[in-house]
């Protein structure tokens, strides 16, 4: 006889614990035996009609339940199954065998209406496993389910949890879900099934095991119980989204584990522990087939030692450690990731319920080549191919919609220009709520990112820095019907906002749109204008712009200055490059404006050719001679020299300067102006910091200098080439 709890002669109850390939294991067999005619599983009853698609050949764990509530697709829920899943395993042994099966939990539609109320969270497979001396209910439950002898447990599994809810108050949620899960049972033995199997989890199989009681007190459990219009559907779901550590209520630590447990049959330590090898050598590890055999042998001896039927993870991963990672856990990390919890991605029918942007973008998807993955893929373009345009168009509508599939990256390839892109492309479970979210802009990703385009720039607080990062952003994804609005907006915007930041922070954006319009074939010539509008006003505003800056204001200052000079320098048009250097080179000689700005404007103009390395060099020596306090005369320096040593590797009379300047400060002044220093440096690429170091090495001492002292002096000198990473 199968176990199960009978509530009677013909309803048979098992607990299971949710994603336990053991339980799944056992409740297929106690299927086998019982042969019911009416199957329950714990799920949400208004998801009965997406059954019938778990039998799809297309449909492939692991995959999820998601439901939502229609017209605010915020308002998600989800019900993920793996292979191992004591539920998916009872809903294809329905399939397979033509018996009915129905979820019996409440409706997602009560679910998702209810108030997010703090349900009792207290785990009692921990408590049992507390009982039994383990301190991991993971490791207890591997140990007397996962890892055992296949024996029947439910009885006994429903006979502890009775015991444990006796001990303990329910909270409402629950009270409600195993009203309706009642309900169900007493629906489906009115409507004539003789034999019914019901599976929830364990903490709730005493609650449907023996005398149902009276309908009429369930009844009044769920009577007004609060309903909104839902949406369901299937969608892919992923082995590392089961784990505890994404968020799911009932996660597990180890899915790829378990999945392994379930799918191995025989042999199960040495199996895996194979693959563990395998990934070692594929990062080019000399793991050796003796490595494997000596694991195997010490995880069998730790299950032993513990009194434990066999190995179990916890003794596989002492093993790994042990003998395959030489105790390195950076190794066993890797394990962890790529095994242990894995990153498997499931499939779903194509004619799977889903609004229609959903299945345009699969349509596209597919058409492009782009195969939806959990892993990490680099996706390197060539926008000189069709193909490649066409991709990187989709992926940039993508994320204006907030669907991040993919997100641009650094190449590895040596490629410079505007005709390449790198993407990196990872597709995660809660996409699929972001695509409904996005489905309210319209049926189809251009029509959808195109109507967004449209919403966000007629908003009434648009600024002008979001209107050209959306003007960019629409030419890179091609939204043509977008832009005449677009460019209306932004030429609008430009001349009613006179605030000199502002406008210094639009002007890369639109550079950046000017020089990629020509690449991507999109006619944008009025933005020609716009452009030069906006540097004249910039260069006439700048000068009042630069008064009174404090330190913090400076550095803001100095960031903008150099987005427009990069800009205006992309931009490569005679007349914007004599004009913005015309404009630096009006204020380069006030004394008002702060070193920091100072210095970085002079050091512009030096990279322009705008003056010559012997007017910088004159200017320095100025800036470090004469009025200011150490810490004005560090900052000037610091916006000279920032963002890169290379200039004082080459320019040996500025390292002069600079180094006799540093020398001659006194103790205190050094103390202050030390930390200022060390920013501007550190910023140094390694090479550049040696070669510097390398330069000042034995230079002359001042001939008014103290007398060194040897002794105290070696230190120093072992310190400062610590520093700049030269041999002392």
């Amino acid at each position: 006889m199968p176990g199960g709890h009978r509530v009677s002669s013909d309803v048979r109850v098992f607990g299971i614990r949710h994603h336990g390939p053991g339980s799944a294991r056992s409740v297929r067999r106690a299927l086998e035996a019982f042969t019911p005619d009416a199957v329950l599983i714990e799920g949400p009853a208004d998801a009965d009609p997406l059954i019938a698609l778990t039998a799809a050949d297309a449909m492939e764990p692991p995959v999820a339940l998601l439901a939502y509530a229609t017209g605010e697709p915020r308002t998600a829920a989800f019900w993920p199954f793996a292979v191992f899943s004591p539920e998916w395993q009872a809903l294809s042994w329905s399939a397979e065998h033509g018996v009915d099966v129905r979820f019996c939990d409440l409706p997602a539609a009560h679910t998702l209406a209810a108030e997010s109320a703090e349900s009792d969270r207290t785990d009692p497979l921990a408590q049992l496993a507390a009982a039994a001396g383990y301190d991991d209910p993971e490791r207890w439950w591997d140990a007397v389910i996962e890892s055992g002898t296949g024996a029947d447990s439910f009885d006994a599994i429903t006979e502890a949890m009775s015991v444990l809810r006796n001990a303990t108050d329910l909270d409402e949620e629950t009270r409600r879900r195993e009203a309706y899960m009642r309900q169900t049972l007493r629906k489906a033995i009115k409507g004539g099934a003789q034999r019914v199997a019901v599976i929830c989890g364990a903490w709730h199989a005493p609650a449907l095991s023996g005398p149902l009681g009276p309908a009429t007190a369930d009844a009044r459990i769920l009577k007004g119980l609060p309903k909104i219009k839902t949406s369901l559907t299937w969608v892919p779901w992923t082995h590392s989204r089961l784990s505890t550590a994404s968020g799911y209520g009932a996660g597990i630590t180890s899915p790829g584990w378990y999945h392994h447990l379930f799918t191995a049959g025989d042999r199960t330590i040495p199996r895996w522990l194979t693959k563990v090898a395998r990934v070692l050598r594929a990062e080019d590890l000399p793991v050796s087939s003796a490595h494997v055999i000596e694991a195997v042998r010490l995880a069998d001896t730790l299950a032993a030692m513990r009194s434990r039927p066999l190995a179990g993870l916890s003794e596989v991963t002492e093993a790994t450690r042990a003998v395959m990672c030489d105790g390195n856990d950076v190794l066993l990390d890797l394990i962890t990731r790529r095994l242990v919890v894995g990153e498997a991605l499931g499939g779903v029918p194509d004619d799977t319920p889903t609004v229609p942007l959903d299945a345009d973008l699969r349509a596209r998807a597919k058409t492009l080549r782009l195969k939806q993955q959990a892993t990490e893929k680099t996706l390197d373009l060539d926008l000189r191919k069709d193909i490649d345009v066409t991709r990187s168009r989709l992926l940039h509508r993508l994320q204006l919609l907030g669907v991040g599939w993919g997100v641009p990256a650094d190449s590895e390839i040596n490629a410079t220009g505007t005709f390449r892109e790198t993407w990196s492309l990872t597709w995660k479970p809660e996409l699929a709520v972001a695509i409904i979210e996005a489905s309210l802009w319209g049926t189809t990703v251009e029509a959808a990112a195109t109507a967004k385009v449209r919403a966000e720039a007629s908003a009434e607080d648009v600024s002008l820095a979001q209107l050209t990062a959306l003007l960019e952003q629409a030419l890179l994804s091609n939204l043509t019907d977008a832009l005449p609005e677009l460019l209306r907006a932004l030429d609008t915007a430009a001349a009613l906002d006179h605030d000199v930041m502002h406008l210094m922070d639009a002007l890369p954006s639109l550079t950046r749109t000017l020089r990629y319009g020509d690449v991507r074939g999109t006619d944008i010539s009025s933005l020609a204008r716009v452009n030069d509008s906006l540097l004249v006003r910039i260069c006439a505003g700048l000068g009042s712009a630069l008064s009174g800056l404090d330190d913090d204001s400076a550095i803001e200052m100095r960031r903008a200055i150099d987005g427009v000079h990069a800009a205006v320098m992309l931009r490569d048009e005679d007349r914007a490059s004599k004009r913005w250097l015309g404009a630096l080179a009006g204020l380069v000689d006030r004394s008002d404006v702060n070193g920091l700005v100072i210095g970085r404007m002079v050091r512009l103009l030096r990279d322009a050719g705008a003056i010559s390395e012997t007017d910088s060099a004159t200017r320095l020596s100025r800036a470090l001679s004469v009025g200011a306090t150490p810490s004005a005369k560090a900052g000037w320096v610091d916006g000279f020299l920032g963002g890169g040593g290379l200039l004082l590797v080459h320019d040996r009379e500025l390292l002069r300067l600079l180094d006799t300047w540093v020398s001659g400060l006194g103790e205190q002044d050094f103390v202050d102006t030390l930390p200022l220093l060390r920013r501007t440096f550190g910023a140094f690429d390694t090479g550049e910091r040696q070669a510097i170091g390398q330069s000042v090495q034995g230079g002359n001492r001042s001939e008014a200098a103290a007398p060194i002292d040897p002794r105290r002096a070696a230190v120093a000198i072992r310190t400062v080439a610590d520093i700049l990473g030269v041999p002392s």
